[in-house]
């Protein structure tokens, strides 16, 4: 028994001193190496590879974070894009900003970033997420990854890719002709309200809301014509902002419930307004025969430029990061066309649904700003038979004798909606 005791004593000495020895001729190789580095000029990729293991070895940092960290982070992104989100964070998270967009613009399976903590790197992801649709090979569905170092402030981030190269550039060209189409719809001298209203209409008209692997982001919307809310927003705010009009991606939930939304804040004339293409698109909202005149049945504009005290009443931002607050009403639809009504008087209803039957409207919709007013002609026009004299004088224009028509009601938004 003792010999087997003073055995193990001898093993456990003899494993130190190995232990010892190669601790020493790691630490002596390292002293080499470094030695070595301050004496060439130029370094292989191998060798500098070699140079950042010693260095994590020995406690330091690979060269190339000691790069980043003395690169002052770009105020203006490189193609142009407003970045909302890049303006709220600190210089260094601005920094970390700029290393993740360069890295992905890249394609990089993984990159070095000047900022660690998981909180700090999910702020930045989101920032640039928000800021950057046409990143759309990154998903917010796929898994980030991310190898930290113990005691230190860097990290080696790895984004999540969602397409090949090849599908990459097939959903760019998409993209690339939805641009050329927007541009072909515009009016001649279209001022920034024209274009947001193209850009609804367009998403509306050639996009299906319906879930699918590319829904979350422009991919689906421009290329697989299919997209929900997140899609909607993102495609918005690469359209209006290669028309030149300011859009902040707006993240947030529909009170009184668990399900998340994504809209967009415009900037018209100095001001902010709500733009939520993916609500404008209800083609069940209104159905009918009048295809054959010129305006489309099934937008619903209420959600362009809306009160932003009825579109608060439904949905509230996020808190993750603040966003302007909207309070114009000047570009609302309805009121740019003479359709929103502080009072209610029949009459002053009736003549303008009979203007817009007179200018070849197929939907005939008008709002109020009160709840009073919108009630009382709620009362007569959906529930009793006020839009009879219309319809007469639907069919004495167009010279029928039967009509049919349909109406709508959007209680949150104090509209009413007919369809002949």
């Amino acid at each position: 028994m003792k010999k087997r005791k003073r055995g193990k004593k001898i093993l456990v000495l003899l494993l130190l001193l190995l232990l010892v020895c190669i601790g020493a001729g790691i630490f002596w190789e390292a002293g080499r190496l470094l030695k070595q580095e301050k004496e060439q000029t130029q370094e292989n990729d191998s060798s500098g590879e070699l140079l950042d293991k010693v260095r994590e070895l020995l406690g330091g940092e690979p060269q190339e974070i000691s790069e980043l960290r003395g690169k002052d982070p770009a105020q203006d992104d490189e193609e142009g894009l407003q970045e909302y989100y890049f303006s709220l964070l600190s210089q260094d998270e601005q920094r970390g900003y700029r290393e993740m967009v360069e890295g992905i613009r890249q394609n990089k399976e993984e990159f070095y970033l000047t900022i660690s903590d998981d909180e700090t790197v999910n702020k930045v992801y989101h920032a640039v997420l928000k800021d950057h649709p046409e990143l759309f090979w990154i998903h917010n569905r796929k898994k980030v990854y991310k190898t930290t170092y113990l005691g230190e402030d860097y990290c080696l981030f790895s984004p999540g890719y969602s397409y090949t190269q090849e599908e990459r550039q097939e959903i760019q060209e998409a993209v690339d002709q939805a641009c050329q189409d927007v541009v072909t719809l515009l009016p001649d001298g279209a001022d920034d309200y024209e274009k947001a209203k193209t850009v609804y209409t367009y998403l509306i008209d050639h996009t299906e809301y319906q879930t699918s692997e590319d829904d979350q982001s422009m991919a689906g919307a421009l290329w697989k014509k299919q997209a929900v809310c997140a899609g909607y927003a993102g495609a918005a705010q690469y359209l209006l902002e290669y028309l030149g009009v300011p859009s902040i991606y707006v993240e947030g939930s529909t009170k009184g419930s668990t399900e998340g939304h994504a809209w967009n804040i415009i900037t018209l004339d100095g001001e902010y307004y709500y733009f939520d293409a993916t609500n404008g698109d209800q083609p069940e909202f209104l159905e009918g025969d009048a295809v054959q005149l010129a305006e489309h049945k099934t937008i619903l504009y209420d959600y362009l430029c809306p009160f932003p005290d009825e579109y608060e009443m439904t949905y509230t931002v996020s808190d993750e990061f603040p966003v302007p607050k909207c309070t114009a009403t000047e570009k609302n639809f309805y009121v740019l066309n003479q359709g929103c009504f502080d009072s209610y008087d029949y009459e002053a209803v009736s003549a303008y649904c009979k203007m817009r039957l007179d200018n070849g409207a197929a939907v005939v919709r008008f709002k109020f700003s009160t709840e009073d007013a919108f009630l009382q002609a709620k009362s007569q026009w959906i529930d009793g038979d006020a839009i009879q004299e219309v319809a007469r004088y639907y069919m004495t224009l167009y010279g029928i004798s039967k009509v049919e028509y349909h109406y709508g009601v959007l209680e949150n938004m104090k509209t009413i909606y007919y369809m002949f």
